[in-house]
């Protein structure tokens, strides 16, 4: 493993795992563990997460050969010192805390009562449709579909997301997919398996405060090796 894998490795790594840990998707997948089958919920959310570390890791590979490779650079730089300073006043100014879990929680809530209304209304011709329901289809359980739509569309547009874009483009591809799943695996796991007890006791004003000095850190050292000769 050569030194430019390891490097975009470590990197993915510790920023995936401080940007997940008590953001909005792990709640879900807390929430959604306690209600549902463990494995399914860690299959729908991982799955999930993989596919967008890759497709975000496959964007900031491209973008150097779309862009001057020296514009994309500056680009990564100012995209972890915004996001430093975003995530540190996040932290500083205490938004969340409970307020990220609650909120996750009333969604699901909302979102779980029209699902059952809807399963009554439609009771009556379930076991016909279960029937006729090809094998291959029936494997995809709609609470593991579920879990991955939630995680999937939850992480699109998110500071994390563009984070593994801009650290791709910067870093070895590889390594960045590498710490970026492997940072995924750790926290989804973590979520599914400790449920909203682990949530709820998280100190995520701590986790923020830790995420915004290591994008300020990225982004010092993408800068430095701008303006070194």
């Amino acid at each position: 493993m050569t030194s430019s894998v390891i490097q975009g490795f470590t990197k993915s790594l510790a920023m995936t795992v401080l940007s997940e840990i008590g953001d909005k998707t792990f709640f879900a997948a807390a929430i959604l563990a306690m209600r549902h089958p463990r494995r399914l919920v860690l299959a729908g959310c991982l799955g999930a997460l993989i596919v967008m570390t890759i497709l975000s890791a496959l964007v900031g590979w491209a973008a150097p050969n779309l862009i001057p490779r020296v514009w994309t650079h500056h680009v990564t730089t100012i995209l972890f010192f915004g996001f430093g300073l975003w995530t540190l006043w996040e932290g500083f100014s205490d938004k969340g805390d409970e307020d990220d879990l609650a909120e996750v929680e009333a969604k699901l809530d909302s979102d779980m009562k029209t699902t059952a209304a809807k399963a009554t209304k439609g009771s009556k011709d379930d076991d016909l449709k279960k029937q006729k329901r090809p094998f291959l289809t029936s494997l995809f359980s709609p609470i593991l579909l579920k879990a991955f739509s939630i995680t999937f569309f939850g992480e699109w547009g998110d500071k994390s997301q563009l984070a593994t874009i801009g650290l791709a483009a910067d870093e070895n591809p590889y390594g960045v997919v590498l710490g970026g799943i492997l940072g995924q695996a750790l926290c989804t796991t973590a979520a599914v398996l400790g449920g909203k007890s682990l949530a709820s006791n998280i100190s995520e004003k701590m986790v923020a405060i830790s995420g915004g000095i290591l994008f300020l850190i990225f982004g010092m050292q993408s800068f430095l090796s701008t303006v070194e000769p």
